[in-house]
């Protein structure tokens, strides 16, 4: 199949399940996309059984796609930008010690408790599953994911501290977890060991020069904008900054979404009061949330369709059930951490650990890393297993969000 036939037919049924969501499911945009793709997969399973060619040709067309590569290499470098650039940076500011914490104590912490515990979890279900693929479980199941998360966050009525530090943290944990995830892959792979100089080499090297990165290309087109004072210009140099930078940041083997989420930030703020005009301000905002829109009905109709491409079974769905409380048991330990380590110097909003943790959403990017992992009967196993958990926190935690904060301020 031709690109532009794959890109018609992926627009033309993201507009489809959009129209069905708005009309009679009603459920948040993200969700609704998402339960209706996992619903047209199980009718597509079904008229599978009497017409076989029929479910060939839709997984035929998923694998076409290469999800963790749509995904990872394209889509999440304008889904990022988007976010962060309507974030706040003084909100983030007065949340940085918890954000910072968060997105890589936390990170770590919970990499390693899910990894530990999955592995006994996982022998005693009968799979053969080393301890360094656990930990690699553990690093792509860890961070949530900043998709999913400004997804649902729009509507659940988060107050606004606890709101920063959700956000905040997903866009940063992110790059953290991809980077723990590439070390420990390249060390199952590759069966070269990395002591802990290399380590520290690698994140510092990955994270901090995704990070200049991100300031020097941000700052590059914070000069261009100040320049014109032509909208559709303007407009140009940032999707240029967010799709160029992010492949300049691959190219070089930089954190691409922390890269990315840096020049976000410093265009939606700095950029916004300093070198726009209010009309370029708002055609900008109208862009960027269009084809953020767009964008996250396109992700989340896949994640939906993707469970055509599984290898479930019983025993497996069994375990990916088991995963869920496990995770978010891990979730838990990791946020409260960093919590009561600042709790001295900084006061909290009451349940912001169970909110935290009830909040943070996982989402495409577990799903994609999961399915980056090398061909074989563990990548199936784990596979299953990440969906699952993500399936969960999108409509599980997504859709009981609102309710829980409706419960906790009475």
């Amino acid at each position: 199949m031709e690109l532009f036939q794959i890109i018609a037919l992926l627009l033309t049924v993201a507009a489809l399940f959009s129209f069905l969501n708005y009309r009679f499911i009603k459920l948040p945009t993200t969700i609704g996309l998402m339960v209706i793709g996992l619903l047209t997969s199980v009718l597509l399973v079904v008229i599978g059984t009497f017409m076989p060619s029929v479910e060939t040709w839709a997984v035929r067309f998923l694998e076409t796609i290469k999800f963790d590569q749509t995904l990872l290499h394209g889509m999440l470098s304008v889904l990022l930008f988007a976010g962060a650039l309507h974030v706040n940076i003084n909100d983030l500011r007065s949340q940085y010690r918890i954000i910072s914490l968060l997105a890589t104590v936390g990170v770590v912490c919970s990499t390693f408790l899910v990894g530990s515990i999955s592995w006994l979890l996982f022998n005693w279900l009968g799979f053969d599953i080393s301890y360094l693929y656990c930990l690699i479980f553990g690093a792509l199941i860890s961070p949530t994911d900043p998709v999913a998360v400004l997804g649902i966050l729009k509507s659940a009525g988060v107050p606004k501290s606890l709101e920063t530090k959700i956000i905040g943290e997903s866009l940063f944990n992110d790059g953290i977890g991809v980077v723990l995830f590439l070390v420990l892959l390249t060390i199952a792979t590759s069966g070269a060991g990395m002591d802990s100089g290399d380590i520290v080499v690698f994140f510092i090297k990955e994270t901090g020069g995704g990070a200049v990165l991100g300031l020097v290309a941000g700052m590059a087109a914070y000069w261009l904008l100040k320049q014109v004072d032509s909208y559709q210009v303007e407009v140009l140099i940032t999707l240029a900054l967010a799709t160029g930078g992010y492949a300049l940041a691959e190219a070089l083997h930089l954190s691409a979404p922390i890269a990315i989420v840096v020049a976000g930030l410093l265009i939606g703020n700095r950029g916004r009061s300093l070198a726009m005009s209010a009309q370029t301000t708002e055609h900008l905002d109208s862009f960027w949330e269009l084809l953020d829109e767009i964008m996250n009905a396109v992700l989340f109709m896949l994640i939906g369709l993707e469970v055509l491409v599984l290898d479930v079974t019983l025993l497996k769905f069994a375990a990916a059930a088991l995963a869920v409380p496990l995770v978010l048991m891990c979730r838990f330990i990791s946020v409260s951490g960093p919590v009561v380590a600042l709790q001295k110097f900084k006061d909290f909003s009451p349940h912001v650990v169970k909110i935290l943790t009830w909040g943070g959403l996982r989402g495409g990017i577990s799903v994609a890393l999961a399915l980056s992992l090398p061909a074989g009967e563990t990548r199936e196993i784990l596979l299953v297993i990440t969906y699952g958990v993500v399936a969960f926190s999108i409509v599980g935690q997504g859709l009981s969000l609102r309710p829980m904060l409706k419960r906790m301020a009475s």
